[in-house]
């Protein structure tokens, strides 16, 4: 009986992770994101521009005239007056009142991480004085995962903010530096960003499954020490925090540059291999190999980060905070499996079938992303 209700739990636990995470899109990584800058002077006059995907555009107003699929400066510019009007009205500013924007008809294109984004200009006359209201309702009718990176230029002060479902309202006292606000929203945003990266968490779910496990004799046994557990997950997990806190830093910091269509799908790569060694062992000492892979995370990371946009007057600060982020939301997933497989180390059930299923169905969901990245 004392064996049996570990395995249950574990293969419940194992049910349920999996359907959420295959629940996921396969590019774990792309967020439908808007960039919105609003810069006010001292007499309270606000100019700004707000970057919007034009795939996201497209799914609210019906821009595509020709049903093609593909979007056209033309079709773009037929439709700008009812584009304006949506733009206007899902968006408002106010301090002490209303600031009564005014859209500018005329558009431009821009593109971010491969994708078009359309930039529309507005202005505005607030208040000289009180907090800054920022009410954003754009795109959560369609996508509730959609987040706004706004930037806001005072006389004094530059703020970053990330304006989601969950927080549609910003309420801003421009008198105030609000760091601590700013380092907060930033180690958020890591922690979301891991809990949602499918290809991370069963990355470390892979390693994960075989850190109770030792193999003697062409055959998983499970180590009867505890405190040996603990160092060789220890090991692990520091090589890959170390490695994608390195690549994190410095490919958000510029320092390095490669395309993300091949971080991705060096990233689904890593996922099947460190599963594939689970099943047909060929590395045992996981901590180089864990390392090396780490570093194509890191790129992955860096490339959510610069999705939600750096300021530029905190640029280490913030990715620091993201970074921390991504470390607290991973120690919270360790906490949760590791002590599950602890569990269930000893069963025969575990040590012959249920790493080894576990590990093939991580597999197959990283060969399907291996395909659609290529």
């Amino acid at each position: 009986m004392n064996v049996i209700k570990p395995v249950l739990l574990m293969m419940k636990v194992c049910v349920i992770l999996l359907a959420i995470l295959s629940s996921y899109g396969s590019m774990a990584h792309q967020m439908s994101t808007s960039y919105l800058s609003i810069k006010i002077d001292a007499q309270g006059q606000v100019q700004g521009t707000w970057q919007l995907r034009l795939f996201d555009l497209s799914q609210l107003i019906d821009i595509d005239n020709n049903q093609d699929g593909q979007l056209t400066w033309q079709e773009i510019q037929i439709n700008k007056l009812a584009t304006s009007q949506y733009l206007q009205s899902a968006l408002q500013i106010s301090r002490e009142q209303t600031c009564g924007l005014i859209f500018d008809v005329d558009q431009q294109i821009d593109q971010h991480f491969n994708e078009g984004y359309l930039v529309t200009s507005f202005s505005g006359q607030c208040h000289s004085m009180g907090a800054l209201k920022i009410d954003y309702q754009a795109m959560f009718e369609i996508d509730t995962d959609h987040k706004s990176i706004v930037t806001i230029e005072a006389p004094e002060h530059q703020y970053t903010r990330v304006i989601s479902n969950d927080n549609r309202t910003l309420l801003i006292n421009l008198a105030e530096s609000q760091i601590s606000d700013t380092f907060v929203e930033y180690v958020y945003q890591g922690i979301i960003h891991i809990w949602k990266g499918t290809d991370h968490i069963l990355f470390l779910l892979a390693l994960l499954l075989t850190c109770v496990l030792s193999r003697e004799q062409k055959q998983w046994q499970g180590i009867k020490s505890k405190i040996q557990i603990v160092k060789q997950t220890a090991w692990i997990v520091t090589a890959f925090t170390l490695a994608h806190s390195i690549t994190l830093t410095t490919t958000a910091m510029g320092v390095i540059n490669f395309s993300s269509h091949w971080i991705e799908l060096g990233i689904a790569l890593s996922v099947l291999l460190a599963a594939l060694n689970n099943v047909w062992p060929v590395v045992l000492r996981l901590g180089w190999i864990t390392f090396a892979f780490g570093l194509l995370h890191g790129m992955g990371f860096a490339g959510v980060l610069g999705e939600l946009g750096l300021p530029e007057n905190q640029k280490v600060f913030t990715i620091l905070a993201f970074n921390l982020g991504v470390e607290v939301g991973q120690l919270a997933i360790l906490m949760l499996v590791l002590p599950l497989l602890m569990l269930v180390r000893h069963t025969l059930w575990y040590k012959k079938w249920g790493m080894q299923l576990g590990s093939i169905m991580i597999a197959l969901m990283a060969i399907q992303w291996s395909i659609e990245r290529f």
